[in-house]
């Protein structure tokens, strides 16, 4: 295997065990990968292979997710706030001091907080489907609001984005006919697999239910974008009904230097469109960090 192929690691932060994934020397510029609902690092393998031979890699499972630490939701605080807590933890641990960000989904709140707390420490940000603004929620987050303001009611309705179907869905809507046989079937069922195990419904109930605090922080964050101006790219899958291009576009008010490309894919557009994203990575790191 070459010195800069994957390692697979655990830490143990706060008492959990973190599963990370990390390639490359670590004395090259440092690229931090967070993935989002429902995957884990196992969404950023090819992207890990294709820049390790320049870039030092660390993508961490969150907690509940992949093969990091799933306590139950009575012995851990399933929160935005705390999963950040713990991932600033891992990058402390690895020693990492600056870093540019990859963030997605579930990994925009996460590592959008990490940003603003340690502005000094991040040299760039790449976002695909990773939303910091209002315009970029679809219809898709009606239920998921609807749930915020009254879980009873609406918990059967949200426990509908839990099944195969749903999963499968959040890979395959959007993408064109061309690029289909890009997907490999087995990252829905490796998410699929995970969120089936007892007692990670209810984790991901209650992170459903914490997602509403993550608007709280978007001024913050938008603040953040204009006085600490960092380099931006913007990767985003043009057909996402999750996170949809408005929420991309949005990044532009903020950071008018942002450079963005609307792709022709879906929500998972590393898995169709990689090749693609792992190119425009290298040239713009190479260019700000």
């Amino acid at each position: 295997m070459s010195t800069f192929g994957t390692r697979y690691r655990t830490a143990t932060v706060d008492g959990l065990e973190v599963f990370y994934r990390e390639a490359g020397d670590h004395d090259r510029p440092t690229l931090v990968l967070l993935h989002g609902f429902p995957s884990s690092s196992h969404m950023f393998r090819n992207l890990i292979d294709a820049l390790a031979d320049e870039y030092h890699l660390i993508a961490p499972d969150h907690i509940g997710f992949g093969l990091s630490a799933m306590p139950a939701v009575t012995e851990f605080e399933y929160s935005f706030d705390k999963l950040t807590e713990i991932t600033e933890g891992l990058l402390d641990q690895v020693g990492v001091e600056r870093f540019s960000l990859y963030i997605h989904d579930y990994g925009a709140p996460i590592g959008l907080r990490i940003a603003c707390r340690r502005p000094d420490s991040v040299t760039a940000l790449i976002t695909q489907s990773g939303n910091a603004y209002v315009e970029g929620f679809t219809p898709f987050w009606d239920v998921l609001f609807a749930h915020a303001t009254d879980r009873a009611a609406n918990e059967q309705a949200v426990r509908g984005l839990l099944t195969p179907d749903a999963t499968r869905w959040q890979y395959t809507h959007g993408v064109p006919t061309d690029r289909m046989d890009r997907i490999a079937p087995e990252t829905w069922l490796l998410d699929q697999a995970g969120m089936d195990r007892p007692g990670n419904t209810e984790i991901q109930l209650q992170l459903f239910w914490d997602y509403q605090f993550n608007l709280e922080i978007y001024p913050g964050v938008q603040e953040y974008f204009r006085t600490h101006r960092p380099p931006t790219l913007i990767a985003w899958g043009k057909n996402d009904e999750i996170f949809g291009a408005a929420g991309a576009e949005a990044y532009l008010r903020d950071l008018p230097a942002a450079e963005i490309h609307l792709l022709d894919t879906g929500h998972f557009a590393l898995e169709t469109h990689g090749d693609e994203i792992s190119e425009l990575i290298r040239s713009f790191l190479r260019r700000v960090a």
